[in-house]
């Protein structure tokens, strides 16, 4: 039956998030195996949909028909999820691709992460598949959950709860813990994604999948590698926009990033080139699993802090110099109380008031306290945010404090306001009360304070978003030619450029730069300085040799023939005495430029 209304045009994922019927190639009897697993919970969470399984060695399993293949199915299956060995996967392909399936979830490890004989198949995979438009997320995961429609093509324990948060996760194995955790701290998701290794479907996919449901409010990431870094890097720019996307990206370390590589077939990527890509597309990253949750709850209840001033209110000393630590430790700043505000809270506090920034309101604060300073700090103009820090002492009165605070934001807020009710039983039902309330609640003030840099630096990062310049026009880049010239110093054996050949490359592309000749010889040297100009600098030309002047082969304002004829040999013995003259290749011969600024080292890597 089809379930899409009238002149609904399907999404290509939807055959795999909202499938009409699903076929399990491998589906089994076996007691814990992947196969069994697999059918169990498509069997036992209904989405509305029929059950295929495919089994050539049974007529049924777990009570339901069986069938010796995808072609021997009636009519045309949406999703075939598929758990058998490696090298049976091609052959399979091409018959869904025969039967008309539409997506394709492959649980099978065996490919790329092994080496090379598994990229072969990995490659037979996708070609087939690419025949048919046909869409495959995995290899090697372990599948997909839309709570929101009840699908379950995984072969974890439990289904997960709905809720608004899409996870995403290119480790099967978290994935489990996440779900695990999630049921504890009643999570709730609209889709629980296992990537597995991106052979097909990546991140660039399912960012603009997940940011035109319109019950997704985040979307977290777990993640080890990018793979096609333009996919992802186009869609978080545009959907984080509209909603947050939060990654927690492993492999910061090198050993990391092996153990990563060695389990993913991928390669982690230079971990400082990502933080700021991440940066200037809107992603925020952080380094805990909780926070990546945290940060999903938080930055859908909250307004975005508008700089990184935090005022924290407490009732004790101790806790409100942890957050403190947290705040400056992080990037974020004590608000510098104004002259108003420090007035205003003198003649409501006690004498003994911490006069500064935590505002410490005493173990003797009651709800009243509470509320009044709150109340005052908020209206501060220096503050971008408040953390409100509760311990249970003798005289304090959880419960009712959290429903004074309740009651005065009741109203929309322009700052964020986080709470910390610390303790056990005696604090529950005020916690309770504030995150109903959309106060993100926190057992530790040093965490609340994390947050608050997190919510601060997602700010930050969607600025750059509007920040960044558009593409040039009227440029006339000549890519065939530095292509041509890159191409010619690979052939001669090298992978660096030589000052004039980089400067050549900038050429290509229209990049001005400084004026720069060479020069094989002394005469060739006095010749291009008296065409260029005097004065005039002297470089070294060599193909191995790239730091100069350590080897003394730049000579500066120079302002006659003599000079540069003394320069060109200068530089010439030199060489030869510090390397030898088999690396001497002449000279390069530019204006002497005498500008104030700055020197701007770029690099770049793929």
């Amino acid at each position: 039956m089809d379930n899409a209304e009238p002149g609904f045009r399907r999404h290509p994922l939807d055959a795999i998030f909202s499938p009409r019927n699903v076929a399990v190639i491998g589906a089994s009897e076996k007691v814990g195996s992947v196969g069994r697993t697999l059918l169990w919970n498509l069997v036992s969470h209904p989405f509305g949909g029929t059950i295929f399984p495919v089994n050539s060695k049974r007529e049924n399993v777990l009570g339901i028909h069986a069938y010796n293949s995808v072609s021997e199915v009636p009519g045309q299956i949406d999703l075939a999820v598929i758990a058998t060995p490696a090298r049976t996967v091609p052959g399979l392909i091409e018959e869904c691709v025969d039967a008309g399936v539409k997506g394709a979830i492959i649980i099978s490890a065996g490919f790329k992460e092994i080496g090379e004989e598994g990229r072969v198949l990995e490659q037979e995979i996708l070609t087939k598949a690419r025949s048919a438009k046909m869409r495959i997320i995995g290899p090697n995961c372990l599948g997909v959950m839309s709570p929101l429609t009840g699908i379950n093509a995984t072969f974890a324990q439990g289904m997960a709860r709905p809720g608004n948060i899409g996870f995403i996760s290119q480790s099967g194995a978290l994935c489990t813990a996440v779900l695990d955790w999630s049921f504890e701290e009643n999570v709730g998701f609209s889709a629980f994604v296992s990537i597995g290794s991106m052979l097909d479907v990546d991140w660039g996919d399912l960012i603009y999948y997940l940011g035109e449901d319109h019950r997704t409010k985040a979307i977290v990431i777990y993640m080890e590698s990018i793979g096609n870094a333009r996919s992802f890097l186009s869609a978080a720019r545009e959907v984080s926009l509209t909603k947050p996307i939060i990654v927690i990206k492993a492999g910061r370390t090198a050993a990391a990033a092996a153990a990563a590589a060695s389990h993913t077939g991928s390669l982690a990527g230079s971990d400082e080139v990502l933080d700021t890509a991440f940066r200037r597309s809107g992603v925020l990253r952080v380094d805990r699993i909780s926070d990546l949750f945290y940060m999903a709850e938080v930055l859908a209840k909250q307004p975005r802090p508008k700089g990184p001033n935090l005022t924290i209110l407490t009732n004790a000393g101790g806790p409100g110099v942890l957050a403190t630590d947290a705040l400056i430790q992080g990037g974020g700043l004590l608000t510098e109380i104004s002259q108003e505000t420090f007035a205003a809270l003198d003649a409501d506090l006690p004498a003994h008031w911490s006069h500064g920034n935590p505002i410490d309101i005493l173990g003797d604060a009651g709800p009243d306290r509470y509320a009044e300073t709150l109340e005052i700090a908020a209206q501060d103009p220096n503050s971008d945010g408040l953390l409100v820090v509760l311990t249970p002492q003798d005289m304090t009165h959880p419960t009712q404090t959290a429903e004074k605070l309740v009651e005065l934001c009741k109203e929309p807020q322009s700052k964020p306001v986080l709470a910390s009710w610390m303790g056990g039983p005696r604090v529950a039902a005020g916690q309770n009360l504030l995150n109903r309330a959309n106060i993100p609640t926190f057992p530790y003030p040093d965490t609340a304070a994390r947050v608050f840099n997190y919510m601060w630096q997602y700010s930050y990062n969607l600025r750059s978003i509007y920040e960044t310049p558009s593409m040039p026009t009227g440029s006339h880049a000549n890519s065939t030619q530095a292509a041509q010239l890159i191409e010619n110093v690979r052939c001669s054996g090298r992978d660096i450029l030589t000052e004039f050949e980089s400067k050549q490359v900038f050429a290509a592309y229209g990049i001005p730069t400084v004026e720069t000749r060479l020069a094989k010889d002394v005469s060739e040297a006095v010749k291009v300085a008296n065409e260029i100009g005097y004065p005039v600098v002297l470089k070294l030309n060599s193909e191995t040799i790239t730091h100069k002047s350590d080897i003394g082969g730049v000579q500066l304002n120079l302002q006659t023939d003599n000079a540069v004829r003394t320069a060109f040999e200068a530089i010439q013995t030199s060489v030869a005495e510090k390397a030898g003259l088999e690396y001497f290749h002449g000279v390069t011969v530019q204006p002497m430029i005498r500008l104030k600024g700055y020197e701007l080292i770029i690099g770049s890597s793929q």
